[in-house]
């Protein structure tokens, strides 16, 4: 879990954000509450770290709406709905829709913290696979067209003598981009290469 992880407290009720912040903050994790959506959006920045608990029902934007708005923007926070026992089937709508869980009221301390910190983990994975990706994809943009394609064929399985055929060149021309890839791509392996080349696919493959 990261240090600068911050659990983002959403609700109207004064007494329930008090509540939550001193439950929050007595596991050592970082809280910062908003009595309204409107409240949240602004003060948050994108690329901030941590969690969002939110109460479904609010005045004005409502927790839904509040996580609709998020995933249109693009926003990655982590989700986790508060309902009353009314709320249960927009909370399951909720989650169908990418939230990471939902609690319901009244709830038991160690449900709550233990779905912020799955939340919190959650959220530190996809930073590190987003960074991760990010820095694969900046060294692939040094590659030339021809080391894309060697690359390609390489990942792939196929062997210099094959990708020499395929491209018309000889093998030790193969040898020469392949030398070149790895060292742009900064793979000390084959393995290492393919797992590169794996981070690098879009997410909507």
């Amino acid at each position: 879990m990261s240090n600068d992880a911050t659990v983002f407290v959403v609700d109207d009720d004064q007494a329930m954000r008090t509540s939550l912040q001193w439950l929050i903050e007595s596991t050592g994790m970082s809280v910062q509450t908003y009595e309204s959506a409107d409240a949240f959006l602004s003060t948050y920045y994108p690329g901030r770290a941590g969690c969002l608990l939110l109460d479904v029902r609010m005045p004005g934007m409502s927790g839904l709406e509040l996580q609709s708005y998020l995933e249109r923007e693009g926003y990655r926070l982590p989700v986790i709905l508060i309902t009353g026992h009314g709320d249960v089937a927009m909370a399951v709508k909720a989650m169908k829709a990418g939230a990471m869980d939902f609690i319901e009221k009244p709830f038991h301390d160690e449900d709550l913290l233990r779905s912020i910190r799955n939340a919190l983990d959650y959220d530190q994975r996809t930073r590190a696979n987003r960074s991760a990706k990010a820095e694969v994809l900046m060294r692939l943009a040094e590659l030339t067209p021809r080391e894309h394609e060697v690359m390609t064929m390489v990942t792939d399985g196929k062997s210099n003598k094959e990708i020499a055929a395929a491209l018309g060149v000889s093998a030790k021309t193969v040898e020469a981009h392949r030398a070149r890839v790895m060292e742009k791509m900064r793979a000390d392996s084959l393995a290492e290469l393919v797992r590169m080349a794996m981070i690098a696919v879009p997410e909507s493959m």
